[in-house]
């Protein structure tokens, strides 16, 4: 439309310049009345249809009732659509009403058209907020946009009016004026309601719980609603219980359902491509080698030679072969990118939205260096009118506004993109890990797969949070260096040329540093290696009195790793200088190629500090570009280590058929079953029928199969052929039980529901009931992860348990009565699984060692290498004189060796030496591999016996159950605001005289910095000074000099600092840890008990860590922020000093803000980090009990369960990144009210100001909101890496044991005759338990062999524990050789003493190192000692002889040999009194009677102790001494005892042992 049609339509002038000259500008009103009318209804027609449609379809109403503040939304549009009536009354009355002047002339049409469009909008809007109120939205941001936008356009004709009035003395035109200021008004009202949310009635419940739901969208862009977290954080810590209920997309479920749907789509389209791949491989191969066998002669014809030929096959082999190794990992075996698509394909609209948003920011953020210069300009040109000013102020305002409100709805979108991502990978990751096949099961142990969660998950999460930068830096670095060349034309070549350069030298410095890195890594993992022998073995340690050599070792380790950490420092420290000097160098070159190429060019301050503005622009992506493609590159391993295992085949589903038309419950026909696809089949031509209701034993040597082949029925294994049908539910009992960290009461119930009755009666049909009295808790004990506060015989009755009570049709049993005493045993076979046990009916497969219960069985299977040897009854199999006859001698021999001793410990047949699990149970892969080691180093961890632990220690007064439920105390986290203590103590750690000429060097950097700025602003007023004169070339030289010299001085004094900075922050790391260290290892025993190793050790890997990398970190851009912000400040307060009266309220806001934000953020944090764990240690457990949770069909309800735990995570994830949100956009506000106000007072006083001056304080404004925002950033973060120096110096002050060595030295050959003397002795394991021993009295002679007896928890292995003072006195005392031993220091005690542990721990190592960690003895010694304990020919067999590694936990020895090179240990020693806890571990007969008789020979001179756990062992002592609840009740000798036929009687009758036997010893 032309501007004359325009003007005939509104009757008056459309447009002339000369509106907007002078010093009171405005608008035509035709523009007014057309083009402003028009801007916000056309917004609302094009939004409307959305909103309609909604009407048109016959939804069902969500809201029933109206709200009060619907009501009014439709009132205020009523009445408005009024007032557009009345105004087309008006015109009508005028043009045709009765007293119309004849002569005078219409309306123009402009009257006519507007009201009637209002009118018509009108209309539209009700129609769109009742479309509103059906959708159930709390509001509409369409519609609020459009009241703003109206408001805004309808400001122009506001004042328009309002100075005509005034300028006439008179409203001209009365009605509509008054019809103007009446709707003007009204829509203000509509704008305020459309800002509250119209929450219905029936959602108020949800919006409690989940405020953002509730939000409107002023709320929404601003984070408002987040207020009331923000609130409740600051009062007091946040708790878990303060989360509010994730938004339903955000959830685990919904996210999994989604991901898995494109998942399986994009997946089994790369398994096709994967395929057809291998196919064309494999023929790409048939065609080469004929080829080849084609192609020589050929050669020959040519007269090429074959050797030549030949070589090159060779060579071109070889290459392949290279080619091959390389790409085995890529793509060989497994389908690939497939992954990225499918993440794409999942959130691709919250990639797109977040990508338009970052467009605008970018957009928007190359805007303000263009105001910057027309500002300049402004205030260069004195003629200007001042209004112009104002409105590039305001400009200023806006466009920084804006770019506010993208950039947090950006960053918003992406990290809740990044946690959407990680949950979608983690839950994919845990499904997976539940169908997975063996095959890709063996390839990761439990900690890979546990990584790929954990780390690989992670990765993906932080690319996502930046994945835009990747087109987005490119974009900036384009769009600045054309806004560069506009201003300085070419020489902008010469600042880009610096900044590329100084590329590749950090790339140099990066790569540098990784491989720094890596070597910290592997002084890192080695030290923490050992710390966590040490911890698993930190009994031994003090009942040897080996902790010194230890602490050298780690000592020794850690001085390793900070060299390489100061290396690291230095490094880091060159390249902060090259940071630093950038800017600097990078505006020198360009000035000074500038005003160097020709004398016109003069540096003004329009081009200087737009030029300085657009250069900050360009650090960000140049900086972040190298990062971001780093991390990338980092990613891409993840992905293709998650592309593998996601890929991985699955279980084969159809393995175990269940057919319910067979009448058997188990039928096998000529099986072959293999544990790998490609492997030999272990069991062989198997075919069975087992009848519904049979007990049915299957025996057999180790390694014949017996666990295999209950495997292969729960479908475990590789079917080779055969088939195998299983009629009804399973339910199963493993080797190994698999016991949950949940309560006693939810790991027998597994997910079925809670029946008292039968609970009761299986309870006490696994002879449960005992142990649950002494639990403090009942069957409401909460048991450690592992199983830790249970031995292994509970461990296995609760397993069994857990079997009964699911109430399964088909039983199949694991050998699980190994782990038990005879006389439970007994009980167990007798009540449960037995002929008349509570199972009688079911069908059972029991694989068993034990003869005594064969007889009963129905049937009986004999497995030999695999093959089913015999089948049937026991009579008719021993009249056979097979296998079973065979099996039967062999058996018997050993029983009777044992004679039935009660053995809580496991049978001799049950962990055979490595090899031979290998063949018995693939099963135990790995993974049981670890947990078996676990375990044993568990146990030797938690005291002589780990029964006694789940007694004593548990006993707490009945007021507090809670305290005594709970083994291990929850790890305190620290809540509420870091003590400037802590602070105060890394300072003192780090050194005063470090920490002061540190700050003072930064600040004089700040100076520099400073000073190099008015240098330039100083600079640019020359182009005035000189303006028609040449510029003399000595001040271009001057000026170009000085600006370097600043410049490089930054970058010196910023090098120094942080030199030092890295110095004192190493031996501040270094001083802190050999605290915790030192400290550690002299906490008493009771501190290791209920700690979890897993807890002391997080102090020495992460909380070190976080000392030594984080806090210096974080102190330095700390320092360099504050000293940023205080510097910016001083250069506006210098060019306008009237900006100290804005300072004092911003900053009450800015630190309320930040006050508020750190609270929250950090406890927020916190949350995350308590919450995380639970994820990991539920996915352990579940791949640890894999076959458990398919055998019984629970995979949905761990699935569930997990999904429940990654959401209770993420609870406190996301709140932590709207914090983030709600704090940036707050400070931001702030940063620009700044550069708002830095650019207003210029306006003000731009008379008196220098242009220069002006462009140096608005540039550096435009800075501050980015600094300012790191700035709370880093506090925040200081603050929650500070919280390690708490954490560690937590654990530097326990409170230790006694002395080491004290004044009171013992004689030098003390103790010479070893006789012990205990006087009432009394003690308690903690000061709030019960008593464990009741005042023992009692005194041995010299060379008296002992034998101590009693059930578990008789406090047996207490006893051991008070002679080497593990636990001391409450009252009474021990006396050796006439010495109270509570006189001496720990380590002359202990080191004057020898024990033979229970478990066997070795410490990785030399075999040297483990029997002498302080060199005390010759070569010579150790080969005697090596001698007399039997391992002489297995040393010297070794090809490093007694350099000899051993692996971790002794890994690499049988069990045999750790205890006999326990026993080598104890014989270095020399001592007169020997202790010795039985070993009741895998020890063979054969060991077990070298052992003993070693030890009455080299020990006969010597007192011994033996704490027995099979009574013949200890029917050859002098005395027994037979302990009941803490109380001698027998001593005396085993004859004696027998004729008295008091308790060791009845003991000695349980194990079968009479009295004749006893002559007989």
């Amino acid at each position: 439309m032309s501007a004359a049609a325009l003007e005939e339509y509104c009757g008056s002038t459309f447009w002339n310049a000369s509106y907007l000259e002078g010093e009171d500008p405005d608008l035509p009103v035709c523009l007014e009345q057309t083009v402003l009318v028009w801007i916000p209804l056309a917004f609302l027609w094009l939004s409307a249809p959305s909103h309609l449609i909604g009407l048109c379809k016959r939804t069902k109403v969500n809201s029933k009732s109206l709200s009060k503040l619907y009501i009014c939304k439709q009132l205020v549009t009523g009445l408005l659509f009024l007032v557009a009536i009345a105004a087309l009354a008006v015109t009508l009355g005028e043009d045709f009403g009765p007293s119309k002047d004849p002569n005078a002339p219409k309306n123009s049409g402009v009257f006519y058209a507007n009201p009637v469009l209002y009118a018509v909008s009108w209309i539209v809007i009700m129609l769109c907020q009742e479309a509103v109120r059906r959708r159930g939205a709390v509001d509409s941001t369409t519609l609020c946009l459009f009241w703003l936008l109206q408001i805004l356009c309808h400001v122009f004709p506001f004042q328009t009016l309002l100075r005509a009035a005034l300028k006439q003395g008179e409203v001209i035109d009365v009605p509509r004026f008054s019809l103007f200021y009446i709707s003007f008004a009204l829509e203000m009202c509509a704008f305020v309601l459309s800002t509250i949310a119209d929450v219905p009635r029936e959602a108020l419940e949800q919006v409690k719980r989940n405020p953002e739901e509730g939000a409107a969208f002023l709320s929404r862009i601003t984070f408002n609603w987040f207020n009331s977290m923000v609130i409740t954080g600051y009062k007091r810590p946040l708790v878990q219980e303060d989360m509010w209920d994730l938004n339903e997309a955000d959830s685990t479920p919904y996210i999994n359902k989604k991901f898995q749907h494109n998942m399986t789509r994009k997946l089994a389209a790369a398994q096709v491509v994967y395929h057809q791949k291998r196919q064309k491989k494999k023929s790409d191969m048939r065609d080469r080698d004929e080829t080849l066998q084609n192609g020589i002669p050929n050669g020959l014809g040519k007269g090429v030679s074959q050797d030549a030929l030949m070589m090159e096959e060779k060579g071109r082999a070889k290459n392949t072969e290279k080619k091959k190794e390389k790409h085995k990992e890529d793509e060989e075996n497994y389908p690939n990118s497939w992954l990225i698509p499918t993440i794409y394909k999942t959130f691709k609209w919250v990639l797109i939205e977040s990508a338009f948003f970052k467009l605008l920011q970018d957009i928007l953020a190359f805007a303000s260096p263009q105001i910057l210069k027309m500002m300049i300009g402004f205030t260069q040109d004195k003629s200007r009118p001042v209004w112009e000013g104002y409105l590039y102020a305001i400009l200023l305002l806006i466009v920084a506004l804006f770019q506010s409100v993208f950039l947090q709805q950006y960053f918003q979108r992406c990290f809740v993109l990044g946690m959407k991502v990680r949950t979608a990978i983690m839950a994919a990751v845990y499904k997976k890990a539940l169908v997975v096949s063996n095959d890709t099961r063996k390839e990761a142990t439990v900690g890979e797969t546990v990584n790929l969660m954990s780390a690989d998950a992670q990765r993906f999460n932080d690319v996502t949070n930046f994945i835009h930068l990747l087109w987005s830096c490119p974009l900036q670095i384009i769009l600045a260096i054309v806004f560069l060349w506009f201003e300085m034309g070419p020489s902008v070549l010469a600042g880009l040329a610096v900044m590329v350069l100084m590329a590749p030298i950090n790339g140099f410095l990066a790569t540098k540093a990784r491989k720094i890195q890596i070597d910290n890594m592997k002084y890192k993992d080695k030290r923490l290696k050992i710390m966590n022998e040490i911890l698993n073995g930190i009994k031994i340690l003090k009942l040897f009195a080996w902790e010194p050599s230890f602490q050298d070792q780690v000592e020794g380790l850690r001085e390793k790793e900070l060299k390489v950490l100061k290396k690291f420092a230095y490094l880091s420290s060159v390249s902060t200088f090259i940071m630093s000097c950038a800017p600097a160098l990078v505006s020198l070159a360009t000035f000074a190629t500038f005003v160097g190429v020709s004398s016109d060019n003069v540096l003004t301050a329009s081009k200087a500090f737009t030029a300085i503005s657009l250069f900050n622009i360009l650090r960000f992506p140049l900086a972040m570009l190298p990062m971001l493609i780093a991390a990338i590159v980092q990613t891409v391993v993840s992905k293709r280590r998650l592309e593998k295992f996601l890929g991985g085949e699955d279980l084969d589903l159809d393995t175990v058929q269940h057919d319910p038309s067979f009448n058997t419950a188990i039928t096998i026909s000529d099986g072959y079953f293999s544990w790998e696809r490609e492997a030999h089949p272990l069991l062989k031509n198997v075919s069975l029928e087992i009848n519904p209701g049979k007990l049915v034993a299957i025996v057999g040597a180790v390694g014949s199969g017996k666990s295999s082949l209950i495997s292969a029925l729960l479908g475990e294994m590789h079917k080779k052929k055969g088939l195998i049908n299983i009629k009804g539910s399973l339910a199963y009992v493993p080797q190994q039980a698999w016991i949950q960290n949940a309560t006693l009461r939810d790991n027998i119930l597994f997910g079925s529901a809670y029946e008292k009755g039968s609970f009761q009666q299986i309870i006490e049909a696994c002879a449960l009931g005992p142990d649950l009295e002494l639990l403090a808790g009942g069957e409401l004990t909460e048991i450690g992860e592992k199983g830790i506060n249970l031995s292994g015989g509970q461990k296995q009755r609760v397993s069994l348990a857990r079997a009964a009570y699911s109430n399964s049709d088909i039983y199949l049993l694991d050998d699980p009565l190994s782990a038990v005493d005879a006389h439970v045993g007994k009980h167990i076979f007798d009540k449960v699984i037995g002929p008349n046990g509570i199972l009688q009916n079911k069908t059972r497969v029991l694989v068993t060692h034990a003869i005594s219960f064969l007889p009963f069985v129905d049937e009986i299977i004999v497995l030999k290498d695999g093959i089913v040897s015999e089948v049937g009854s026991y009579n008719s199999l021993r009249a056979n004189k097979g296998a079973f006859a065979e099996f039967l001698d062999t058996y018997a021999k050993e029983q009777s060796n044992q004679d039935q001793s009660p053995r809580d410990g496991n049978d001799v047949e049950l962990i055979p030496d490595i090899e031979d699990t290998q063949i018995d149970s693939p099963l135990e892969d790995a993974i049981s591999v670890t947990l078996k080691r676990e375990n044993s180093i568990r146990r030797s961890q938690r005291g002589g016996s780990v029964r006694l632990r789940s007694t004593s220690s548990m006993k707490e007064p009945k007021d507090e159950p809670n305290k005594g439920q709970r083994l291990i105390e929850k790890e305190a986290m620290e809540s509420g605001q870091v003590k400037m203590s802590v602070f105060l103590q890394y300072m003192r750690a780090m050194g005063w005289g470090y920490t002061f000429l540190v700050i003072v060097i930064y600040f004089i950097q700040n100076v520099a910095f400073i000073g190099q700025n008015l240098w330039l602003s100083d600079w640019t007023s020359d182009s005035i000074e000189y303006a028609n004169t040449t510029y003399p070339s000595w001040k271009r030289d001057t000026r170009i000099g000085v600006f370097g010299a600043l410049g490089v001085a930054q970058g010196v004094f910023v090098f120094v600092a942080t030199l030092l900075l890295a110095n004192a922050s190493v031996s501040a790391s270094r001083i802190l840890h050999s605290r915790l260290l030192n400290n550690i290892l002299r906490a008493p025993m009771v501190f290791f008990d209920t700690t979890p190793t897993g807890r002391i050790l997080n102090r020495f890997a992460k909380d070190i860590f976080t000392v030594d990398e984080a806090i210096p970190q974080s102190v330095r851009s700390w320092i360099l922020c504050f000293l940023g912000v205080l510097g910016t400040i001083f250069v506006i307060c210098l060019a306008t000093p009237f900006f100290t009266v804005v300072i004092i309220p911003l900053a009450v806001i800015y630190y309320f803000v930040q006050r508020f934000y750190v609270a929250t953020s950090r406890q927020l944090r916190r949350l995350d980090s308590v919450s995380r764990s639970p994820i990991y240690s539920h996915f352990g457990e579940t791949v640890s009990g894999l076959s458990v949770i398919r055998a019984y069909g629970h995979q949905e309800r761990f699935l569930k369960h997990n999904e429940k735990t990654i959401d209770e995570n993420l609870k406190s994830v996301y709140p932590w990144i709207v914090s983030n949100r709600w704090v940036a956009i707050r400070l931001e506000f702030v940063g620009n009210l700044v550069v708002f106000f830095a650019a207003l007072l210029a306006v003000i006083s731009r008379d008196s100001l220098d242009s220069g001056l002006v462009g140096l304080s608005i540039s550096y404004a435009l800075n501050v909101t980015q600094t300012l925002n790191w700035l709370v950033r880093m506090t925040s973060e200081l603050e929650t890496n500070i919280v390690a120096v708490e954490r560690v110096s937590e654990y530097s002050e326990i409170e230790n044991e006694a002395q080491w060595i004290t004044d009171t030295r013992p004689p030098e050959k003390w103790p010479e005759e070893g006789k012990l003397q205990f006087e009432n002795y009394k003690v308690r394991y903690r000061p709030e338990l019960d008593l464990v021993l009741h005042g023992v009295t009692c005194l041995i002679d010299s060379k008296e062999k002992i034998g101590i007896v009693g059930r578990t928890g008789a406090g047996k292995s207490s006893l051991t524990n008070c002679l080497f003072r593990i636990i001391e006195a409450a009252e009474g005392r021990i006396l050796i050789d006439g010495v109270d031993i509570s006189s001496i220091g720990l380590h002359d005690l202990r080191g004057r003493l020898t024990i033979i542990p229970q478990d066997p721990v070795l410490f990785s190592g030399t075999l040297r190192m483990n029997l002498d960690p302080f060199d005390k003895f010759t070569d010579e010694e150790i080969w005697k000692v090596l001698e007399l304990s039997h391992l002489k020919d297995f040393v010297s067999g070794l090809t490093e002889g007694l350099q000899y590694e051993v692996a971790e936990g002794g890994e690499n020895l049988s069990v045999g040999q750790r205890q006999l090179l326990c026993l080598a240990r104890a014989l270095l020693r020399k001592s007169r009194i020997l202790i010795l806890d039985e070993a009741t571990a895998a020890v063979d007969l054969e060991t077990d009677d070298l052992i003993q008789n070693t030890i009455r020979k080299e020990f006969s001179h010597c007192t011994v102790l033996t704490i027995a756990h099979r009574l013949h062992t200890i029917m050859d002592s002098s005395r027994v001494m037979v302990l009941d609840a803490g109380k001698i009740v027998e001593f005396d000798s085993p004859s004696n005892l027998l004729v008295k036929q008091g308790h060791f009687y009845s003991m000695a009758k349980n194990a079968g042992i009479t009295q004749t036997e006893v002559t007989v010893l």
